[in-house]
């Protein structure tokens, strides 16, 4: 998930891969992507966040694909695409400069994620316990972070994480790396002016079993005029050492980001056409999405409505209805509003497909005399869709 912003998280399995945290006015947790001019020390990021550094021009593209963001700062044009692989569990982000100045410019690009590997619920509820099981470990050779988290019993998910860079183009000096995020920030620093980015220092190039995980790596590119450089930092997640590995080898291919781009575009348009779905409802589908991620109050009942009620969650058991995720409620009263329950019922489909837990619930308002009716064509609706786990609730008033 990611957000116009450049903001978002990573999952993998039901567990959280990267830290992230629900908030609309900030927005500032996520995987991130630094640069820095060498000489000038002029400072931005390859989204809008986390630096804050308004550009010249910034334009956002969604796609079921992949993500786009093109931003120009001076002369200095950068673009970020962030992909999924459909082969592998990679996630991947390419980074590229195009310099249009007279100038050849040196630039330092570093990536930066709070690491989790654990679900998402715990790392809430007490990140720093959740933060003493990680433990990081440098390839050097192979330009890859390793995370792990250690097991606390055996029957614990073993799980791994790989961070690796790939470059198009010369590299100046050697790769740097970090993950401690005391290091990386500094003394009451935050991610919008780290320590690391401000003080034109190295990284402390420190490993192991750190209070505060992240993953962190910095190359310094040359880019002269006329040209572009493209670094690719993929994220990788398996169950073993050896496996996560092996999907490194991989990745450190620079060319890879071309067929992983490939695959994932015949992969959405496979699934749409699966589901029935326009790419005018898949962009539909992810704009109610995103309300479901952050909370939108224009689309919950007023104030006055919710102080009346009575029940807690457990009012909602009663109809096959946990409450643990966000509801989409649709009221209907007549057989003539059943279009929007059909294309509500393909959107449910739709975030299934990507990982979006969500309960839709259908509440049937007919009258008495229509409600048996209408409950039967809601039914049966919903037993043709193509989701497989709606909750309907049916009521009359």
């Amino acid at each position: 998930m990611i957000t116009a912003a450049g903001s978002g998280y990573s999952r993998w399995r039901g567990l959280a891969v990267t830290r992230w945290r629900e908030d609309a006015t900030r927005d500032d947790t996520g995987s991130y992507i630094f640069l820095r001019d060498v000489a000038s020390g002029e400072r931005w990021s390859a989204g809008f966040q986390p630096t804050g550094q308004a550009p010249e021009s910034y334009d956002v593209f969604f796609a079921d694909d992949r993500a786009e963001f093109i931003r120009r700062d001076g002369k200095i044009t950068t673009q970020l695409e962030v992909a999924v692989s459909p082969e592998d569990d990679a996630e991947l982000r390419r980074v590229s400069l195009t310099n249009s100045g007279v100038e050849t410019r040196e630039i330092e690009v570093t990536s930066y994620a709070e690491i989790v590997l654990a679900p998402a619920a715990a790392d809430a509820a007490h990140p720093a316990f959740s933060n003493l099981f990680i433990q990081t470990e440098i390839i050097a050779e192979r330009d890859t972070l390793l995370a792990t988290r250690r097991r606390r019993a055996p029957e614990d998910t073993e799980i791994w994480l790989a961070h690796v860079l790939a470059v198009e183009g010369g590299t100046i000096g050697d790769l740097q790396y970090e993950s401690d995020r005391g290091r990386f920030l500094g003394r009451g620093q935050s991610v919008r002016a780290p320590h690391a980015e401000t003080n034109g220092e190295e990284l402390s190039n420190t490993v192991g079993s750190v209070l505060d995980p992240i993953v962190s790596l910095r190359r310094r590119i040359r880019v002269r005029p006329g040209e572009t450089v493209r670094l690719t930092f993929s994220t990788l997640v398996a169950a073993s050492r050896t496996a996560v590995l092996g999907l490194a080898d991989k990745y450190r291919d620079a060319t890879t980001f071309e067929l992983v781009a490939t695959l994932a575009s015949m992969k959405a348009q496979a699934e749409l056409q699966h589901l029935g779905i326009g790419p005018a409802e898949a962009v539909l589908f992810q704009a109610l999405g995103a309300a479901l991620l952050f909370v939108d109050r224009t689309l919950r009942a007023p104030a006055e409505v919710l102080a009346r009620r009575r029940e807690g969650v457990g009012a909602l058991w009663a109809h096959g209805i946990s409450g643990d995720m966000p509801i989409v409620l649709v009221e209907i009263d007549k057989a003539d509003d059943v279009g929007i329950v059909r294309q509500l019922l393909c959107a449910h489909a739709y975030w299934q497909m990507k990982s979006l837990a969500v309960d839709l619930v259908i509440l049937n308002d007919g009258a008495p005399s229509e409600a048996k009716d209408l409950q039967t064509l809601i039914e049966t609706l919903v037993q043709t869709t193509q989701s497989t786990s709606h909750r309907v609730a049916s009521a009359q008033q």
